[in-house]
Order: structure tokens, then sequence, then C-alpha cells
């Protein structure tokens, strides 16, 4: 369905609630190194529960190697120096959602490489850092899925 991207994670549990959420939304998890933890570490796996066995998950040594097996999918960086609101946004079947890591975010390199219509926020109340970044990929995902009619759910 699409693609969820989390550049350098850095707290497991994180990474594993995206694992769960791409097991029940059919996306494809995308890990790009270096991780701050062991994938095998008790927190990722206590998150992400059996889920492991139902996600498709990738790690990859680096962006470009991430961006090369993506091929032409659409990538969307999600930051919260983002120029609209994720909301505003139309996901297509294939997309790909950018996700920095929890204390650094994304470099202002890597938000170079994507068009700035395509830097994405979600709205907060002011003075207040950001989301936990599961909750954030969630909500994206959850919208970019709802646009599409939540295609190839049970209900």
């Amino acid at each position: 369905m699409f693609h969820i991207v989390l550049f350098r994670p850095e707290i497991p549990p994180n990474t594993g609630n995206a694992i769960r959420l791409s097991a029940n939304t059919g996306c494809t998890l995308h890990l790009v190194r270096p991780l701050g933890f062991d994938l095998d570490r008790k927190e990722v796996r206590r998150a992400g529960l059996d889920y492991t066995d139902l996600a498709k998950v990738r790690i990859h040594d680096d962006l470009a190697s991430c961006l090369q097996e993506l091929g032409g999918a659409r990538v969307f960086a999600v930051e919260t120096s983002g120029t609209r609101r994720y909301s505003e946004a139309r996901f297509e079947p294939g997309d790909a959602l950018l996700f920095g890591s929890e204390h650094r975010g994304l470099p202002e390199a890597v938000l170079a490489g994507i068009p700035a219509d395509r830097h994405l926020s979600i709205p907060m109340l002011p003075a207040n850092r950001s989301l936990n970044l599961s909750n954030a990929v969630a909500l994206v995902v959850y919208e970019a899925w709802r646009q599409n009619e939540f295609s190839r759910s049970r209900t």
C-alpha cells in the first residue's frame, strides 16, 4: 500500500509499534541505518509482538539505497518544519512517508532532496516540540489509507 521510512530511528518501542502498524495496514516498513538499537532487543519484540512475521520490513544501510529500492515512489517528508499539513496532501498507493529520528528529525540535506510541497507537518499547539514518532507515523498512514478508501481492509 504505502512505504513507511524511518530515518535512523533511536527508540526501540517506536520501531516496534511501526512494525505492528505496518502489519495491520499492509505498508512496507523501511529502516535506514544506523539504528539506535539492536532489532533483537526485547523492547522492539514486545511492541511488535508477533507481527514481525506479518509485516514487511526492509533494512537499508543508507537513505540512497532505500530510495533506490523505492524506485519512482513519491516521497513525503513529515517534519515539524513542514510547509503543508499532512491532511492537505493527496496520497496514492506506493507513496513513501519519510520520518526522521526521534531526537534529530530529518537533516537539512535530506529535506533538500524532497520537493518543498512534499514537506508535511502535523498540527500541534504552539511551543511544543513534536509528537511521539510512532503516533506521528500512525496519523499520517491512516490519513493516506483513508484517502484510498482503506483499500484491502476487512471493514
